[in-house]
């Protein structure tokens, strides 16, 4: 299965800023280990394409399938932003942010930077791309969750900024 090469970067991105919750290492150092460990990345792209252990490990092209500036755009731009970020998610969480599933709460970054820092991403498509990460690497029936705070973050927004829902 081919993956969409900007999924695919939403996907290293999730991966990298669960890893920079975890562990404070700064995420355009995990995306450099990330290009420069060709089995972790192996690793990683079977587990994000849903391959199982005996599975081959993805060809060079496939793994490396995926669109930099956008990466590079969403490991720089959630770090940065991470303060406003996590204020609007506060905003509509049924539970503090330090009770949010960590792989969810990356997800959940990644989707409302999207809506809220780059207007040439439709909130639809952003909240779309958040719910299938979800799926594939969230908790079973968080993407229902991710779903409804990205949304309420979206129709904020639309109200403060004007921008249609």
């Amino acid at each position: 299965m081919t993956i969409n090469p900007r999924s695919q970067s939403r996907r290293y991105a999730a991966l990298a800023l669960y890893q920079w919750r975890l562990t404070g290492e700064d995420p355009m150092e995990i995306k450099r280990h990330l290009l420069d460990d060709p089995e972790w990345l192996d690793a990683v792209a079977g587990s994000l394409n849903g391959a199982e252990d005996d599975d081959a490990p993805p060809d060079a092209k496939e793994r490396f399938n995926f669109n930099m500036e956008l990466l590079d755009q969403l490991l720089t731009g959630v770090p940065i932003h991470v303060t406003e970020i996590d204020t609007e998610l506060d905003r509509v969480l049924d539970r503090p942010i330090s009770q949010v599933d960590p792989v969810e709460l990356a997800i959940l970054r990644l989707g409302a930077f999207e809506i809220l820092f780059s207007d040439s991403i439709p909130d639809r498509v952003a909240i779309n791309e958040a719910v299938e990460l979800t799926k594939l690497l969230g908790a079973h029936e968080g993407h229902k969750y991710v779903n409804g705070v990205l949304d309420k973050v979206a129709r904020a927004h639309a109200v403060t900024s004007g921008r249609p829902v």
